[in-house]
């Protein structure tokens, strides 16, 4: 784990990320599409740390998880900046059944 006082937002029992994506100062799609394009770079259950501004990131981003099947491990505002922590799915879903 990654001591807290590196990672300001995060207590010490969430899961240290394997990477950050910083889509600070962009709004949507473009953060939901870097993310996607983040974790298909990492191996299932490793967990990406993501840092956004845009006001609607909370609810892309929880129906992403929930579309995917990535989980969504940790989400909290602050001062404005939204701190998502999103673990890969072993076999995340790509498309949505009507």
């Amino acid at each position: 784990m990654i001591p807290s006082e590196l990672r300001p937002g995060l207590s010490d029992h969430e899961p240290a990320p394997a990477t950050v994506l910083d889509v600070k100062g962009l709004n949507c799609p473009l953060p939901l599409l870097k993310c996607k394009v983040a974790l298909n770079r990492l191996a299932a259950g490793q967990v990406l740390h993501i840092l956004a501004t845009d006001p609607m990131a909370s609810l892309d981003f929880q129906a992403f998880c929930a579309r995917t099947g990535h989980e969504l491990v940790h989400m909290s505002e602050q001062s404005g900046v939204w701190e998502f922590l999103i673990r890969k799915a072993s076999m995340p879903q790509t498309s949505i059944s009507s």
